[in-house]
């Protein structure tokens, strides 16, 4: 009874006159923060703006597609920036685009899966410079361009940053940066003839036991297990997450630039007196947020690095966002506070303390498994979700249907997949080629998330599958009410539900047939006029109801005329 009497409150605080200023929506988007709809995009698999930049570093591609999964494939900045002026992300309703770490890469690569396959760092998740944008996702210019195109939009851009390793070190990185000593039979800690390594034989010609790796990032640095360095441990700070090297953020001894970034040339790193391994990467990644106005961050393996690191990259970066809008008024979207997402492995819904050490917003690994469901199955879901995460709440999440780590929402299913996302309370994520039905590449026995980084699918797109991606974003976009307003069933066929918040309401109906009358008497006043933003019909509430003509896919989504 608390809860009936809660909502109808805040709905009679929501009645409106029904003298219209002008037909269409009554659009209340909120605040970023609370109704964040975020495209993920693997941005070398996405669009392929600049051609120029393939295959940079002398990077090449496998003939074989089952071979060519680790490779980079040729998508960039530029790519992005395209689909932006064409509309793509505005047309899906999404206010922020997250694209994996754009800063340099190792050059080479390492063996992948069970010897499968070359596996490069085309997902951001092998830096080698966090200086430097990786020659392959294009120049600073195109970045600037990005963040301009994306910002006149009202979108904002978000980075994948890690705090917890670099990348391997790969063969051709060592023998650019790593030469000395040099023999007759070695260049660095590499055996001479090492150009010719394969997947089958590459360990064998690098020396793990040579002192040469001194000169790679340092033990000050890392954990790697190498000779001269700490082993890696076996908690979740210290431990070594697939052989990666582990960046000792968490020690307080002030540490000089590592050894091979002395020797590379073009690097933007430069001496921090009294500066830590913590306070070297703080400044390098804030420092994207001050030079180009990056808006957030989604941080990697939040459980691996220590909660004081995350809270010192937040406290940087909030002043670096806040000084850059402070120089580039006109190019900022608003006076929003720089914005922070994390991925803890198995996070849900619930607040825990990582909303205490500087981040907004938690990657949700619960939705995933539970999207499958349909109609009034929904109800548990997001009656539990809107219970956690209503206004007042203090926190929010990202829920989705695929990722990069996990697997592809099975395509069959994929439009009642987005329904039950794009109404679910809470921020959410498209994973790019959700929308378009895009389908697995091939998979590596050793490594099957690699099938879900396919290429974008842009000569096969499911256009009913994207039509319907469309209206439910647009929705979602105009109203932060689905995001965080209170829930509640209306009737269970169709599976009918309102949202409501002082300032925004909707009702949606899942599972509608023909013409249906819906009771919206709590919601929307007599004599109010709606629209089904799905289906495109009007009606007027009368005697609490709205009778209308639902669209053939079932769904209905109403508003508020103005």
């Amino acid at each position: 009874m608390m809860f009936r009497r809660t909502f109808a409150a805040l709905a009679a605080a929501l009645a409106v006159s029904s003298v219209w200023a002008a037909d269409e929506p009554a659009a209340r988007p909120g605040r970023f923060a609370d109704n964040p709809i975020v495209y993920f995009v693997v941005t070398d698999r996405f669009a392929n703006g600049n051609p120029a930049n393939d295959g940079s570093y002398g990077r090449t591609r496998e003939a074989r597609p089952q071979d060519d999964i680790g490779s980079f494939h040729g998508g960039d900045l530029a790519g992005i920036t395209q689909k932006l002026r064409e509309g793509w992300f505005r047309e899906l309703g999404v206010n922020a685009i997250w694209i994996t770490a754009p800063y340099e890469q190792i050059h080479g690569w390492v063996v992948g899966g069970s010897k499968e396959f070359k596996h490069y760092g085309y997902h951001g998740y092998f830096a080698l410079d966090f200086t430097k944008l990786d020659a392959n996702m294009g120049t600073p210019a195109e970045l600037r361009e990005l963040v301009a195109t994306a910002h006149g939009q009202g979108i904002r851009i978000l980075f994948d940053v890690v705090m917890n390793h670099p990348g391997y070190g790969d063969i051709q990185s060592l023998s650019e940066y790593v030469t000395e000593p040099e023999t007759d039979r070695k260049r660095g800690m590499l055996w001479k003839g090492y150009e010719a390594a394969t997947l089958r034989d590459y360990h064998s010609w690098i020396d793990y036991n040579d002192p040469a790796w001194l000169q790679w990032w340092g033990p000050d640095w890392i954990r790697s297990g190498l000779r001269g360095y700490t082993e890696g441990g076996s908690d979740d700070l210290t431990k070594q997450l697939a052989y990666l090297p582990d960046f000792k953020t968490e020690s307080d001894k002030p540490v000089g630039l590592p050894p091979f970034l002395k020797k590379k040339a073009d690097t933007e790193a430069v001496e921090l007196p009294d500066t830590t391994v913590r306070g070297y990467l703080v400044n390098w990644l804030s420092r994207w947020v001050r030079d180009y106005g990056i808006d957030g961050f989604r941080a990697d393996t939040v459980k691996h690095v220590e909660y004081a690191s995350w809270t010192a990259l937040k406290d940087a970066s909030t002043k670096a966002l806040a000084e850059w809008k402070a120089a580039n008024p006109k190019a900022a979207i608003d006076d929003a506070p720089f914005w922070m997402t994390g991925e803890h492995w198995g996070q849900g819904i619930a607040r825990t303390r990582h909303y205490d050490i500087g981040f907004d917003n938690m990657i949700n690994f619960d939705f995933q498994r539970r999207a499958e469901a349909k109609g009034a199955e929904l109800e548990p879901v997001y009656a539990e979700y809107a219970r956690t995460l209503a206004a007042p709440a203090t926190h929010n999440v990202l829920s989705y249907l695929s990722s990069h780590d996990t697997q592809l929402f099975d395509r069959k299913a994929i439009l009642d997949g987005a329904t039950a996302l794009m109404l679910a309370p809470g921020g959410v994520q498209i994973y790019y080629g959700d929308e378009s039905a895009r389908p697995d590449g091939p998979a590596a026995y050793g490594d099957p998330q690699q099938s879900t980084r396919s290429d974008m699918n842009w000569a096969s797109l499911d256009t009913a599958a994207l039509a319907h991606w469309r209206k439910l974003g647009q929705f979602r976009a105009r109203h932060v009410a689905i995001a965080r307003g209170q829930h509640r069933q209306i009737a269970a066929q169709p599976y009918t539900f309102a949202r409501v918040l002082p300032e925004d309401r909707i009702v949606a109906a899942i599972g509608a047939r023909g013409t249906v009358t819906i009771d919206v008497a709590e919601v929307f006043a007599d004599g109010t006029r709606v629209q089904d933003a799905y289906g495109g019909g009007r009606a007027t509430v009368a005697a609490g109801k709205v009778t209308l003509d639902a669209d053939p896919r079932g769904v209905v989504l109403l508003e508020a005329l103005k």
